[in-house]
């Protein structure tokens, strides 16, 4: 069991530096393939009667794109996916794509898709240590609830106000996050886990 383990530990080890290692086209190459992944875990929706901003299952793939790719081309990642879907792409939620979603109520999440991947990429660079299920846990929910969820609402606002439809606090809280709670947990314990079982602690 012991030997299994250390065999483990070891693969997981060599898998990550080597793609630590790989080259700059093997890297944006790896971009291009978390963003197609995103793109299909933006498929995975959940519509809600009384907000535009339906449940998705891509911030899952938002978070490991840092974990996976690190700050710079886990960053790229959501460049790409924002990019090719506003340009030609139909893989925002629903199977939606163009300017017009790009300007329209998600803006903001979008943003925050971007700065949450670097984040998470920057502390797991920097910080070997967070790796750790219980520490990645805190990290994550970090980019999650502050680094999606802040300009996601600003942007939902913004666009609410240009539609004539103003709302106060609670009611874009009840629009844009009160009700993705219980979702984002889990996706933020299934990303954690991930950096547990595939990111060596040293």
């Amino acid at each position: 069991m012991n030997i299994n383990m250390e065999n483990y530990y070891s693969a997981r080890k060599n898998i990550f530096e080597r793609i630590q290692d790989a080259s700059t086209a093997t890297k944006v190459l790896m971009s291009l393939m978390m963003a197609c992944f995103t793109g299909i875990m933006a498929q995975i929706i959940i519509p809600l009667p009384w907000t535009p901003v339906p449940v998705t299952a891509q911030t899952f793939a938002v978070l490991c794109s840092g974990l996976l790719l690190g700050k710079k081309y886990g960053c790229l990642s959501q460049i790409f996916y924002i990019v090719l879907g506003t340009a030609f792409i139909p893989w925002f939620a629903g199977m939606t794509g163009g300017i017009e979603v790009l300007l329209g109520s998600n803006i903001g999440f979008l943003v925050g898709f971007v700065i949450a991947s670097y984040f998470v990429g920057f502390i797991s660079e920097k910080y070997a240590s967070s790796r750790s299920f219980t520490k990645m846990v805190a990290v994550i929910s970090v980019a999650n609830f502050a680094l999606i969820y802040i300009p996601g609402l600003l942007g939902l606002a913004l666009w609410l106000n240009m539609q004539g439809s103003a709302v106060g606090i609670f009611d874009l809280l009840m629009m844009g996050l009160i009700p993705f709670i219980i979702g984002d947990i889990v996706k933020i314990i299934g990303a954690a886990s991930v950096s547990k079982a595939f990111l060596p602690k040293n």
